[in-house]
């Protein structure tokens, strides 16, 4: 317990650190560009601003809460049907070294692409730019899922395999019983990589999409002469919220390891 206390408060202070020397480098940044960018402390002057009534939701204005849970929506949808896609194919791809081959090629033209150049394809299928960019996040949060998954299921020892010959399971026991729990922290893996993915490629989605979300906030800010400080807000609101979405999966794969 106590080096466990130990541990967590090095993590603390290690944290503690990186947020002082960014918010120092950002400072010198402020006063070389004269104010253009504006400094830590002006920024938290923008944020108080911005968080006034942040789940306004009339017509004219959407206040940031709304728009933070508009992309988080169109995130959880776009990484939720990737996921659903990607874990039961990977079983089959690191099941079968047949279909892995044949298949390999396809993930292996198909991942690299920019998600930005899935945006039209999207808009051409659906004619709805919202529905364009859910499919954009489902196509780019695919792949780190789908190879993790893969490569966990085609790690299984081959003696796990052997006792469940032994014992006579069928195809779902030894699904249950030995596939899911030893490629697990594989799994959790893959949809670590991939809700980040998903959480990056809202931005650029809502960019050319438009809407209510925080990457079209930015890019309204950016572009229509509006507030730097508040681009500024709007970055920092999307890091912490990625981080967080990080330390979230990261504890689910703590959580589920496979004792071999």
């Amino acid at each position: 317990m106590k080096a466990k206390a130990i541990k967590i408060g090095w993590s603390v202070l290690y944290f503690v650190a990186g947020m002082l020397l960014l918010l120092g480098m950002w400072d010198m940044v402020s006063k070389i560009t004269k104010g253009e960018i504006p400094s830590p402390l002006a920024t938290w002057d923008t944020f108080k601003e911005v968080m006034t009534n942040p789940f306004q939701n009339d017509p004219d204005y959407k206040g940031i809460g709304t728009k933070l849970i508009s992309s988080l929506a169109r995130v959880g949808i776009g990484f939720g049907l990737g996921s659903l896609i990607a874990i039961p194919l990977g079983f089959v791809l690191g099941s079968n070294r047949i279909i892995m081959n044949i298949f390999n090629p396809i993930v292996q033209i198909l991942r690299p692409v920019s998600p930005l150049a899935w945006f039209p394809l999207g808009l051409a299928i659906f004619q709805d730019s919202p529905k364009a960019s859910i499919f954009m996040i489902f196509i780019c949060s695919l792949w780190p899922t789908l190879i993790n998954t893969s490569f966990g299921v085609s790690q299984i020892p081959q003696d796990h395999k052997n006792v469940g010959k032994a014992f006579g399971f069928s195809l779902w026991k030894y699904i249950t019983k030995i596939m899911i729990p030893y490629s697990l922290p594989h799994i959790f893996t893959g949809l670590r990589l991939s809700i980040g993915v998903a959480w990056m490629v809202i931005v650029a989605g809502e960019m050319l999409s438009g809407g209510i979300g925080l990457g079209y906030f930015v890019w309204e800010e950016g572009f229509n002469g509006g507030s730097i400080g508040k681009i500024l807000v709007a970055i920092l609101i999307i890091g912490t919220v990625g981080l967080l979405l990080d330390k979230f999966f990261t504890g689910l794969q703590k959580r589920f390891t496979y004792a071999v």
